[in-house]
């Protein structure tokens, strides 16, 4: 983790930017020690964390997300990844999208990007 609770940032972005009513947090991995987790589902759970704390800055939560992104390493592990993301977002079910791509950062199997609609919370 970097500042406190907030992510590292694995390049040159910002992990969150309020646009009007919406905040947009950037692709997140699910990192600990600076490292992938150790299985899918810790990766699933850490990424998705850290878009809660990206978004509580910004005044949303998780509940406020309309769309997902999800990036995998391996399409193989869909079904896993699936199932860590209902458990990480419990009974909410944004819009989402996922494929595989080439690799990911860092050597991680996961990545996962969000969209919240959060009118009325603090800029930034």
């Amino acid at each position: 983790m970097g500042d406190g609770d907030r992510p590292a940032v694995v390049g040159p972005y910002t992990p969150a930017r309020r646009a009007g009513d919406w905040v947009v947090c950037s692709g997140q991995l699910g990192l600990q020690d600076g490292a992938p987790a150790g299985t899918l589902e810790d990766e699933v759970r850490l990424a998705v964390a850290s878009i809660a704390r990206l978004l509580a800055e910004h005044g949303a939560g998780l509940g406020d997300v309309a769309k997902t992104t999800v990036f995998l390493a391996d399409i193989a592990d869909f079904a896993a990844m699936n199932e860590a993301y209902v458990a990480a977002f419990g009974e909410h079910r944004p819009a989402r999208s996922a494929f595989a791509v080439g690799a990911l950062p860092l050597g991680a199997r996961v990545e996962i990007e969000a969209w919240a609609y959060a009118p009325g919370g603090a800029t930034g």
